[in-house]
């Protein structure tokens, strides 16, 4: 069993008191052990890494991505999410299996570069002829090496039907059900240092049935895997779904057998008390994305409230073309400054905004007894920051230099359940460049497609009126 010995670091285990100066030993794919120096085992024949100037987290956990999207930055810059998603469908409409894995590849190495170790995606859109789109993305998460909880999408209501993709996008709910129960029996890993599981993912109210919200219920808890979808992202969608339901979101949620402690759901920004309270009761998850939700103006998550009131609150960075070139670390400052511009300089601490990433993503996705705070048993998913770089030394709270600081503090090491991921900065798994071109080709191919389907493809913002 292979073994790796952190020494002398700031150690931050979350879930524990902080040490100031202390080890983190690593066998096989598990912690073994931490604490201070002055208790530091013997560990003949371990890697020693030197942690002088570094600390010690827990991987960051991403519980709500569109990596496709990578391939789609830039576009619909002033839109609300109705205008975005009505302009950037047709786009997406022709990506193939190419460009999902070339923006997977790139969208996942940019978010092992910001401290990820666990990324989930919600795939929603499968065009039909264009190849096996959700082999594409998990073949690239091998490659990259992180944990992947790919979420299987689905929409079947198109324009025609009130909903608002177009009908091209769109599956028969037959097909949606067989193709999401064969990506289950597929590629689903239940065991414990599992790096592939997959969940049933409807995309949202507004593009899907309530026939298919409540049959994929029943599929995934028939397979024992977790329920995943947007919900109360915005006013539009809210006003969209008391018109069509005559309730609001999560009351329609409700009724559709959609709260558990099974389901998490993105974004939550419009909630109300007795919304959040029924998360809280039901044990219904959230992913917090608030770079997404500030650039398309959809409103700020209450998560101060919801992390009083008992809910669990994780992180997302939401799909690429609403998060231009976000990672995810970055995300833990940006939930604490949305909240603290809000409530005061008391709603969230800059511990209760790291906890969020490993803590409540760990939850959210159902691995709490595999993933989240640095603990022996748990895991081996570690992030080692550096900093003590010539400017960051001067802050010397490390925990306030991760999450407060504009510029992310670059990553000594990454590990993924004890194996090397990032180094010193740069991928060694996939080399950097390669996968930062990957994307770049995402991106020319998605547009060319597009282009040749007779669809705009312009980054230009709509000018002010």
């Amino acid at each position: 069993m292979s073994a790796l010995l952190i020494e002398n670091a700031y150690v931050a285990p979350v879930a524990g008191p902080e040490i100031r100066r202390g080890y983190v030993l690593v066998e096989g794919d598990r912690i073994a052990a931490l604490g201070p120096m002055s208790e530091v085992p013997g560990a003949a024949g371990a890697e020693r890494i030197d942690g002088t100037g570094c600390l010690v987290t827990p991987g960051l956990v991403n519980t709500h991505h569109h990596l496709y999207q990578w391939a789609s930055q830039g576009l619909a810059q002033d839109a609300t999410l109705f205008e975005w998603l009505v302009t950037l469908y047709p786009v997406w409409a022709a990506m193939d299996a190419e460009v999902v894995h070339g923006a997977a590849t790139a969208g996942l190495g940019h978010l092992a570069l910001s401290g990820c170790t666990t990324s989930s995606d919600h795939h929603y859109l499968f065009p039909r002829g264009r190849g096996d789109l959700l082999a594409a993305e998990i073949d690239a998460a091998r490659a990259v090496g992180l944990r992947f909880h790919p979420a299987r999408g689905s929409m079947d209501r198109g324009r025609s039907r009130g909903g608002l993709p177009p009908d091209e996008v769109v599956e028969p709910l037959d097909a949606i059900l067989d193709a999401t129960a064969e990506a289950v029996d597929t590629y689903h890993d239940p065991s414990f240092s599992s790096k592939l599981r997959i969940a049933v993912a409807p995309c949202s109210p507004f593009s899907v049935s309530s026939d298919l919200m409540t049959a994929a219920a029943a599929l995934a808890r028939s397979k024992g895997v977790r329920l995943h979808t947007h919900l109360a992202e915005t006013l539009d969608e809210e006003e969209l779904c008391l018109e069509q339901t005559g309730v609001r979101p999560v009351d329609h949620m409700e009724k559709l057998g959609w709260l558990g402690e099974d389901v998490w759901v993105a974004h939550a920004v419009h909630l109300s008390d007795a919304d959040i309270d029924r998360f809280a009761a039901t044990g219904t998850g959230s992913a917090h994305c608030p770079s997404s939700n500030g650039r398309l103006g959809a409103g700020v998550a209450r998560v101060s409230e919801m992390l009083r009131r008992g809910a669990n609150v994780g992180l997302g960075v939401d799909g690429s073309a609403s998060a231009e070139l976000t990672g995810l670390a970055g995300e833990m400052r940006q939930a604490l400054l949305f909240q603290r511009a809000l409530n005061g300089p008391t709603a969230l601490t800059a511990r209760q905004a790291l906890e969020l990433a490993p803590l409540g993503g760990a939850r959210n996705l159902g691995r709490g007894h595999e993933l989240g705070p640095l603990e022996p048993g748990k895991l081996a998913d570690v992030a080692l920051w550096r900093v003590d770089g010539p400017f960051a030394s001067a802050v010397e709270a490390p925990v306030c230099a991760l999450v407060l600081a504009t510029a992310q503090p670059p990553l000594a090491r990454l590990l993924v359940g004890g194996e090397t991921v990032v180094e010193d900065g740069e991928l060694r798994t996939v080399p950097h460049d390669t996968a930062g071109e990957a994307g770049a080709r995402a991106h020319r191919r998605l547009t060319r497609l597009a282009r040749e389907r007779g669809v705009p493809v312009t980054p230009e913002p709509r000018r002010a009126p």
